[in-house]
């Protein structure tokens, strides 16, 4: 009997990412499609950051993995989510049924209930991670994508649900988005459970009326999750049927009416515009009240870039104690593929520096320079050896210029001769076109590299 080989096979094929999960790669290494490469993701986690500490908002991780119960039990196993493009599985060791997370609300709230974490009070909170969603790839919707997730839980007044909204609005702000040009808001009110049941009956009672005209699609969700009709823009036949379906918002008693009306009082201070969306609807049952999105016009089919809205009904139906809740979801891969096709203006390189050494011996006294310099916040690029070693003097500036740097440091024989660095800006508009600085005082003049 043959032994098989420990040598590895030299002519394997080489492998290759699972379709419609991608990787995020630098902006300098080409790629196949146009993917938002790692230096514009950054950019964006940056601003959220800054963006969510102004409102007082925690990061919270949780689990990728959780039971698939989770999700039945929170999205309804009439979703197409669960019914369709869900990651399960058996596990081996145990026999636990397990799923990637295919959205992060539900593992939020699962934390939430089983640390007792709203003991204190309310607390807002955000997240950002990979989501898992089984169907077919297309642009800006892929099996792995990543999303934004932020909720406030714990709080039931109507200037929360408004406070959201307008810090959605920041953060287009902060990333160049011009509200009403490149986004646009819409809003509704869902009600309240009551409310909705009757509703729901009316629509029912209004498409069975009309049965000869539903879809297979139509007459499937019927009796199960009617509201999802609502959403189907691609039969043109029913859009007319659908146009006269009963509206919501016909069935909102006066309390659900006063926290709308609320809600949109502090939009219509804070200037902000909108449109009342009668169609903006959610098919699981613990939404109720406030529900917005935020939509474009620059994606094709994939318009909205942000959904949000109220799921008081949810804590409970997870075996908590009832909570009001709200938050909205943002897909990342399909909001920077939305900041590059508007080609918006992005930031300058956060490199300051990029360290030209035409010499190996001159490396060690270069090394110790470049670290006092990164002692004091400055960003650095050293160029390394590689095969052909340091490279020349015209092929390191093409780097020094390639790299985004505001400034090359020239650790050239003359200057370390001297115990100086010549610093020569590499981005238009500086006055002089090169300048010397004592190797011995780096922490002294690093301050120039970080704010001219």
């Amino acid at each position: 009997m043959t032994e098989p080989s420990a040598t590895p096979m030299r002519n394997a094929s080489p492998l290759t990412a699972v379709k419609g999960m991608n990787d995020i790669l630098p902006g300098q290494v080409p790629r196949k499609e146009k993917l938002p490469d790692s230096v514009l993701w950054q950019w964006f986690e940056d601003t959220v950051r800054s963006v969510l500490a102004r409102y007082a908002y925690q990061y919270v991780l949780t689990p990728v993995v959780e039971p698939t119960a989770l999700f039945v039990r929170g999205l309804g196993e009439m979703t197409d989510i669960v019914e369709k493009e869900m990651y399960s599985w058996r596990d081996a060791m145990n026999g636990d049924e397990l799923t990637l997370r295919p959205e992060a609300t539900a593992g939020i709230v699962r934390a939430m209930i089983e640390h007792n974490a709203l003991y204190n009070g309310p607390l807002r909170l955000w997240t950002i991670g990979a989501m898992f969603r089984h169907e077919r790839p297309q642009k800006g919707r892929y099996r792995q994508f990543h999303q934004l997730d932020v909720e406030a839980l714990g709080f039931a007044g109507p200037d929360v649900d408004a406070e959201q909204i307008l810090m959605v609005r920041r953060l287009w702000h902060e990333l160049g988005l011009l509200e009403g040009r490149h986004v646009r808001l819409e809003i509704n009110s869902l009600g309240q459970p009551a409310e909705r049941a009757a509703h729901r009956a009316a629509l029912i009672a209004h498409f069975e009326r009309h049965a000869d005209a539903l879809d297979d699609d139509a007459r499937r969700r019927l009796h199960t999750n009617p509201l999802r009709i609502l959403d189907n823009t691609k039969s043109a036949a029913m859009q007319p049927l659908i146009e006269a379906a009963p509206k919501l918002m016909e069935f909102l008693g006066s309390e659900s009416l006063a926290h709308f009306d609320a809600v949109r009082a502090a939009l219509d201070a804070a200037g902000l515009a909108y449109r009342i969306n009668p169609r903006l609807v959610r098919g699981m049952d613990y939404y109720n009240l406030t529900v917005y999105e935020w939509v474009t016009d620059h994606l094709g089919s994939q318009g909205t870039v942000c959904g949000g809205g109220r799921y008081d009904g949810l804590f409970e139906q997870l075996g908590g104690k009832p909570t009001p809740a709200i938050g909205f979801g943002l897909g990342i891969e399909r909001l920077l593929l939305l900041v590059q096709e508007l080609k918006l203006p992005l930031p300058n390189s956060a490199l300051h520096v990029f360290a030209v050494i035409p010499d190996v011996a001159a490396m060690p006294r270069a090394m110790a320079a470049i670290e006092t310099l990164r002692a004091t916040g400055v960003a650095v690029q050293m160029n390394a050896a590689g095969r052909d070693g340091l490279g020349s003097m015209k092929a390191q500036f093409r780097k020094a210029d390639a790299s985004g740097a505001r400034y090359a440091l020239v650790f050239g024989a003359d200057e370390l001769t001297q115990g100086m660095v010549t610093v020569k800006p590499l981005r238009a508009g500086g006055a002089v076109a090169q300048w010397l600085r004592p190797l011995a005082d780096a922490a002294g003049w690093a301050h120039e590299l970080r704010t001219a």
